[in-house]
C-alpha cells in the first residue's frame, strides 16, 4: 500500500478540498497522512478515516510562521516513511520539494490559488519577490501539478510553460431538503474569508435597501471591522455573523438560503482568476448566485444559467439586482443548478485525481 503525505498550513477543520482528496485516496487504497497546524481553539478531528498530524507552531502569522512551519515540516517529512508527497499551495512547497529531492520521492503540487498574487502581498515587494523566487524555481522542475480553475492553469502555462491539470473543488454531492414555508423572510448567504477586497462592505451597504437576512459565515482579518460597520448602519436585525463552522453545519445553513453572494473585487490576479469554493457550495446546495464579473464566474454563468453577474458595484444597483433575484422563486433556477451540480460533481473530479495519482 503506497503512503501519501499531504501537507497544508491550515488547521484542517474547514478545508473541504484536502478532506475530500484524503478520503478519495484512502478509499482508493492509499495510506494517507494529512499534516496541518493546530491553534488553541482548533476543534478535535477524531472522525476522519485517514491519519492526521498537526503542529503547534510558536509563530501564528507573518513570514516567521512560514519559515518555522516549513523547517518543521521538512524534518517531519524527512523522517516519515512515504511514497508520494502532496504539497498544497506555495506555503508548503519548500519543505516538500527539498525532501522529494533528498529522498527521491514523487512530489505532486496542488495550487489552490495564485499565491504570489494574493492581496496580502500587494505593497510588500520583498515578500512577493521571495515567494515568486520559490514558485519560479520549484514549478519549473515539477511535472505533476494540478489546480482549481482553467484560468490559473493558463496563467502558469503562459508564465512557466508548465501544464496543469484542473480538479474543480466541488463538494461532496448532498441531497437538498426544500423549505416548507415559502412565506418566511428571504435569506442571503456569504461564506468564506472576511478579508480585504472580498466585497463584504458592498454586501453590508446593499442590505440597507434589501428586505432580507444576510448570513456571513466565516472568519478573517476584517471580521471585527465588519461587525462594527454593521452596527454603525443599524443593520444588526438583518445581518448575522456565524463565524467559522464545520462542513455539515455550513451545508445546513447554505441550503436554507435563497441567494448566494461572491463579490470579490478585481484588484489582483489571484482574485481575477479565482474560482472560490463558495460558488460550488452554493450550487451543491441548489442556491442561485450573484457574483462579480470575473472570468471563471462568467464561464460558469455562461455554461449554466445558475445566477447573474453583477451589473455594477454601485450600492443601490447591487441592492436592486439582489431584490430582483429574491423576487424569483428558487425553483426557477432548479433545472440549471441540477445540471451544474451533476457536471462538476466530486465523483467526476475524484476519478480524475485517482487516475492522476495512479
Amino acid at each position: 500500500m503506497k503512503k501519501v503525505i499531504i501537507s497544508v498550513t491550515n488547521d484542517l477543520s474547514t478545508d473541504q478540498r484536502v478532506d475530500k482528496i484524503s478520503n478519495s485516496l484512502h478509499n482508493a487504497g492509499f495510506s494517507v497522512l494529512l499534516v496541518g497546524r493546530k491553534f488553541s481553539n482548533s476543534p478535535e478531528l477524531s472522525n476522519r478515516k485517514y491519519a492526521i498530524y498537526r503542529f503547534n507552531t510558536f509563530f501564528q502569522k507573518t513570514f516567521l510562521f512560514y519559515m518555522e512551519y516549513n523547517i518543521r515540516l521538512f524534518f517531519f517529512l524527512l523522517l516519515c516513511k512515504s511514497d508520494i508527497l502532496l504539497s498544497n499551495d506555495l506555503d508548503t512547497l519548500c519543505a516538500n520539494f527539498a525532501v522529494s529531492k533528498i529522498r527521491n520521492k514523487k512530489l505532486i503540487y496542488d495550487s489552490h490559488e495564485l499565491f504570489t498574487e494574493l492581496p496580502e502581498l500587494l505593497g510588500r515587494p520583498v515578500r512577493k519577490f521571495i515567494w515568486s523566487c520559490v514558485e519560479s524555481f520549484c514549478l519549473r522542475r515539477l511535472n505533476s501539478i494540478y489546480t482549481v480553475s482553467p484560468s490559473i492553469a493558463n496563467y502558469y502555462k503562459n508564465k512557466y510553460g508548465v501544464d496543469m491539470f484542473v480538479i474543480y473543488n466541488f463538494p461532496l454531492t448532498r441531497r437538498v431538503e426544500q423549505k416548507s414555508n415559502n412565506s418566511e423572510k428571504k435569506t442571503i448567504i456569504y461564506q468564506g474569508a472576511v478579508n480585504k477586497d472580498r466585497g463584504i462592505n458592498l454586501m453590508i451597504e446593499a442590505m440597507c435597501y434589501v428586505n432580507a437576512k444576510l448570513y456571513i459565515v466565516g472568519e478573517g482579518d476584517l471580521l471585527q471591522d465588519m461587525r462594527q460597520y454593521t452596527h454603525k448602519l443599524n443593520l444588526n436585525n438583518k445581518i448575522f455573523f456565524k463565524g467559522k463552522v464545520g462542513f455539515d453545519e455550513l451545508f445546513e445553513i447554505t441550503q436554507e438560503a435563497d441567494l448566494g453572494l461572491s463579490f470579490e473585487a478585481d484588484t489582483c490576479l489571484s482574485y481575477r482568476y479565482s474560482l472560490p469554493n463558495k460558488i460550488f457550495d452554493y450550487i451543491n446546495a441548489e442556491v442561485p448566485i450573484l457574483v462579480s464579473d470575473l472570468p471563471e464566474f462568467r464561464r460558469i454563468i455562461k455554461c449554466y444559467k445558475v445566477g447573474q453577474i453583477l451589473k455594477s458595484r454601485d450600492v443601490k444597483s447591487v441592492a436592486k439586482q439582489i431584490n430582483s433575484l429574491l423576487s424569483t422563486s428558487k425553483k426557477d433556477w432548479s433545472s440549471e443548478l441540477l445540471k451544474a451540480k451533476k457536471a462538476y460533481s466530486w465523483s467526476i473530479q475524484e476519478n480524475k485525481i485517482i487516475s492522476f495519482f495512479k
